[in-house]
C-alpha cells in the first residue's frame, strides 16, 4: 500500500457478529500500527472478517488490514506467523 501513515491515528470497527460476553467493539488508536496489531493478535479471526480500519479520513477492511500488517514497511515486531 502505497504511503500508508503507521504513525497517524486510527479508528478500529470489528465486525459485529461477536458473542456479547466477548468486549470487542469500536477502539481508537494513538497510532494506526496498534490498530493493526490489535486486529491481527487480539481479535477472534470471525471478528476481523468485515472489520475496518479508519486512518486519515480513510477506510481500509480486512483484507487491507492483513496486508498493512504483513508489509515490511509494518513498524512494530510481530508476535507470531498467522
Amino acid at each position: 500500500m502505497a504511503e500508508f501513515d503507521y504513525d497517524a491515528s486510527a479508528e478500529l470497527f470489528p465486525t459485529r457478529r461477536l458473542p456479547r460476553r466477548q468486549s470487542f467493539g469500536y477502539k481508537r488508536f494513538a497510532k494506526a500500527a496498534l490498530a493493526i496489531r490489535f486486529a491481527m493478535e487480539d481479535l477472534p479471526r470471525t471478528s476481523l472478517v468485515g472489520a475496518f480500519l479508519e486512518v486519515n479520513e480513510r477506510r481500509y477492511g480486512s483484507d487491507d488490514i492483513r496486508r498493512l500488517y504483513e508489509s515490511g514497511d509494518y513498524p512494530l515486531a510481530r508476535r507470531g506467523a498467522l
